[in-house]
């Protein structure tokens, strides 16, 4: 029998009008139920399975710091951001190119367009501006395609140069994988990570939300990061009968090719952007990835080890923190157990950002080669292919403390997901408490997927706003 569990804000996703939202709960599966007077019901699941919806909570006292728009239609309209968000910016995107070299069926961001690229002298002005408004944050390059630009070193320049400690590329690969010194070059200049487009570990993933067989490809492109020292961040974007078999494999890829690999980023898709005309509506949830992480894991990791955030809102995502010992034990890091007592935003946005630049950076001090010379495989017993890691709720008794804090240094990694809401499946309430934000030539700061919200034809609401 379906209950109501909560009301909320939402929009139509015909006319982006704001319209009021139930969330309907029926057998552990929560609908945003909508109406709008001229488009009719709307439907979408936004949850479904253990954990349960109802106690999946971090409850924040919100932020009210920094420069602020003034609020006219109210949410989403007023982004820039807005006297209504509570939340600080923890990281900042900049759209470097609308231009990409791949025409990706399914894109937020429908890249691939002609338009002039922004030059030296607006993005250090952006960057500037962005560190005025914040305070300081990490600092994301995105696009379009941000390798396309041949003067990609410069800007990272432009960005350590604007005081961002944290630099981070998003990217498909495919230009580092193709060109093994741009990322001794990227990593030169002062790249910290790659936010790498991984969709799996067969190409039937990639043909389906790529448009072709990629798997090759990001193995090279791995690779030459890993020569060179960066981060590299495996960010599936998740899509039902596409991958979702393939959670945990993408999982124990990225362990095999520690210590530079330093975690897995599961998006689930969202209808923003680009993506197939003739879609009903059917968003891989949270708990779907919790549960299939360990199902097929086979229990090396458990839905405890995933905790609800600390700096966006908690519907937002999950994360959990491991530790990979030489003998192939996977550890989990930190409390077990959420503080669900209201915390202040801010507090935990800063949180945020001084734990995600450490996490995905390179690894301090890597012990070795990720490429064995002698063995052709990874470095460690746990990287060796086909080795399955083993789960432990502390460090074994025969590690001293120096050994265990010498291996975090470089063989932590962290499992993770965020949910991006769309048209169908927008809560204001979580827009709100959101900390990812895409800066833009006048100043403004815009919540991520208010950004890239559009309508069923394609009409965004803030993309390519004047």
């Amino acid at each position: 029998m379906s209950r109501l569990v909560g009301r909320v804000e939402s929009v139509c996703p015909e006319c982006l009008e704001r319209i009021g939202a139930e969330l309907v709960e029926d057998g552990g599966v929560v609908r945003m139920v909508k109406r709008c007077a001229e488009h009719g019901e709307f439907s979408a699941v936004v949850w479904r399975g253990e954990p349960a919806f109802s106690g999946w909570v971090r409850p924040k006292i919100p932020f009210g710091g920094g420069p602020r728009e003034a609020v006219g239609r109210g949410c989403p309209y007023d982004c820039g951001l807005c006297a209504r968000h509570a939340q600080r910016t923890c990281t900042a995107l900049v759209e470097i190119t609308s231009r990409c070299n791949l025409n990706c069926p399914v894109c937020f961001a429908d890249s691939g367009g002609a338009g002039t690229d922004p030059d030296h002298a607006t993005l250090a002005r952006m960057f500037d501006q962005v560190m005025k408004r914040t305070g300081g944050c990490n600092l994301q390059l995105s696009g379009g395609e941000p390798t396309v630009r041949d003067d990609l070193p410069e800007i990272v320049g432009l960005a350590k140069s604007a005081g961002f400690g944290f630099v981070q590329l998003n990217t498909n690969g495919l230009r580092l994988a193709a060109d093994p010194e741009l990322a001794h070059v990227l990593a030169e200049a002062g790249l910290s990570s790659i936010f790498l487009q991984f969709d799996g570990v067969r190409d039937d993933a990639f043909r389906v939300l790529r448009g072709r067989d990629l798997f090759e490809v990001k193995n090279r492109a791995v690779e030459n990061a890993s020569a060179a020292g960066l981060g590299i961040v495996l960010v599936p974007t998740v899509a039902r009968g596409v991958n979702t078999d393939q959670l945990w494999d993408i999982v124990r890829y990225g362990l095999e090719r520690q210590p530079h690999v330093r975690g897995v980023h599961f998006q689930p898709l969202s209808y923003f952007g680009r993506y197939p005309e003739d879609f009903v509506p059917d968003h891989v949830t949270l708990p779907e990835l919790m549960t299939g992480l360990v199902a097929q894991s086979g229990g090396i990791v458990r839905t405890a080890d995933f905790l609800p955030p600390g700096c966006e809102h908690a519907l937002c995502s999950f994360s959990g923190k491991y530790m990979t010992h030489e003998d192939g034990h996977l550890v989990r890091l930190g409390s077990a157990s959420c503080d669900c007592t209201p915390k202040p935003a801010e507090a935990g946005a800063l949180k945020s950002i001084g734990v995600t630049a450490r996490q995905w950076s390179a690894p301090a001090q890597p012990e070795t080669s990720p490429s064995n010379p002698d063995t052709g495989q990874g470095a460690e017993p746990l990287a060796g292919r086909g080795a399955e890691p083993r789960i432990s709720s502390s460090p074994p008794p025969d590690n001293d403390l120096d050994r265990f804090l010498a291996r975090a240094r470089t063989h932590t990694f962290t499992i993770s997901a965020m949910a991006f809401q769309d048209a169908w499946s927008l809560n204001l309430d979580r827009l709100q408490g959101c900390c990812i934000h895409v800066a833009q030539p006048d100043g403004r700061l815009v919540p991520f997927c208010a950004f890239n919200l559009t309508a069923r034809d394609g009409r965004a609401l803030h993309r390519g706003r004047e």
